[in-house]
């Protein structure tokens, strides 16, 4: 496994920014983390915002588990999170964030429970890390940083709020 020189604190600012240049009223937009990896980094990309522009964009946290379209072939028992959205989400601009954007089924996991919710003016994709490899028509409106991997690898984003540490590792498969 080798440990990627990426700085994540750079990527999420590398995203703010893309956010920024799209997007002129940023107080309509909600950032929505799915969990586990995408939370952290969302919380990291509103402070963000808000430091840069003085305005603030809301929060929240989506737990896709019951979504997931994997839960019958059995694998490890997920725990369920709780999913925490502001009071209403109609007609906001959504963002899902992400730590790595792979075959896309986690993105249609989390608009189908998004739009469970209500209906968001549009939703947007942001994501660490674009690997590429997709079995489902999504791409990232906003990435910090894409990358050249085969479909066998291993991409692990770890964050000091779970892991206590910062870093990206990629291992080569097999």
């Amino acid at each position: 496994m080798a440990r990627l020189a990426l700085s994540i604190d750079i990527l999420i600012e590398k995203i703010g920014d893309q956010i920024i240049a799209s997007h002129h009223e940023l107080d309509s937009l909600v950032l929505v983390g799915i969990m586990s990896g995408g939370a952290p980094i969302a919380e990291r990309l509103q402070k963000y915002l808000i430091k840069k522009t003085n305005t603030h964009v809301s929060l929240g946290k989506l737990d896709i588990t019951l979504y997931r379209d994997d839960l019958n072939l059995g694998g490890p028992t997920r725990e369920i999170q709780e999913t925490w959205l502001p009071s209403s989400i109609d007609e906001k601009g959504i963002i899902l964030v992400d730590d790595v954007l792979f075959h896309g089924r986690t993105v249609r996991a989390a608009i189908d429970h998004i739009l469970d919710y209500g209906r968001p003016k549009h939703i947007e994709l942001a994501v660490l890390i674009d690997r590429g490899h997709r079995e489902l028509p999504f791409c990232a409106n906003f990435t910090g940083h894409i990358l050249k991997t085969q479909s066998r690898d291993t991409i692990s984003v770890r964050l000091k709020e779970i892991d206590g540490e910062d870093a990206i590792d990629h291992a080569q498969g097999t």
